[in-house]
């Protein structure tokens, strides 16, 4: 029986999780994107805490773009936000979607806004 979208994509998620790791010098750009949002955070894997966030949900990220956009924009202030935090090197993780759509777009507006990966 096939497996179902989700089931599929948490296989791929372990998958990649075991061979990425952020530190405190390089945090792991983590993505989770649903049917209307994007976020995406800044994790230190070694003590386990989120160092930055953003989302579509936040003041400044206009709604009335098309989601590509709104996620082009997320990665860009998610680069701000790390750049103020002194975070410049991130390994990305993609979470088992594919690096495409929303999930590029955001990766393109964080290496724009300064974030090297």
């Amino acid at each position: 029986m096939a497996k179902s979208k989700a089931e599929r994509r948490e296989r791929i998620r372990r998958g990649i999780r075991k061979k990425i790791h952020g530190t405190a010098e390089r945090p792991r750009l983590c993505v989770f994107r649903s049917n209307k949002e994007i976020y995406c955070q800044f994790v230190d894997d070694d003590r386990g805490v989120t160092l930055a966030a953003a989302s579509s949900r936040d003041k400044g990220i206009d709604k009335s773009l098309t989601p590509i956009e709104q996620a082009f924009q997320v990665g860009k202030l998610a680069a701000e936000r790390a750049l103020q935090k002194g975070i410049t090197k991130v390994v990305f993780d993609r979470a088992g979607y594919l690096y495409h759509g929303r999930v590029k777009a955001l990766a393109e507006g964080a290496r724009e806004g300064g974030l090297d990966f």
